[in-house]
């Protein structure tokens, strides 16, 4: 199954794969218009440190501590291995956000639960991936 991997070497912590995603999450092509006035809540972040930076996003897990924890049934691992959240399901109930290892959920606008659901529905694959300008996100095997 085809992952995002982030290069923490070529990571510039520019923060534009945040906007990216939640521009891409909004809908639309002109982010100044999109996301001026608001607080993005984008499903991929930008940890920085001293040394390195590096982005946060859902892995895909092969067993899924999230899927197993959810009460609801409203995150589900798909056929292609991708793990997806139905909001009409979850009830906030965050369990998913305290047991994933990787820190990938948060919660959403909405009182949902979001994550990186690798832009499935989105025409040329993850937005963040597309538009980062050193190279350092990169989808594949």
């Amino acid at each position: 199954m085809k992952r995002i991997y982030v290069r923490e070497e070529w990571c510039l912590g520019c923060h534009l794969c945040e906007y990216y995603c939640a521009l891409a999450d909004r809908g639309g092509k002109d982010m100044a218009r999109q996301l001026k006035g608001i607080k993005i809540k984008p499903r991929i972040r930008i940890e920085e440190g001293k040394e390195v930076c590096f982005a946060v996003s859902c892995r895909h897990c092969t067993e899924p501590l999230c899927v197993k924890s959810c009460l609801t049934g409203a995150i589900k691992k798909e056929g292609a291995g991708v793990v997806t959240v139905d909001r009409e399901k979850c009830v906030s109930c965050y369990t998913c956000i305290l047991v994933c290892p990787y820190g990938a959920l948060s919660p959403a606008e909405r009182g949902t639960v979001q994550k990186c659901e690798l832009c499935a529905e989105k025409p040329g694959g993850p937005a963040c991936v597309g538009h980062c300008p050193n190279g350092a996100i990169v989808y594949e095997e």
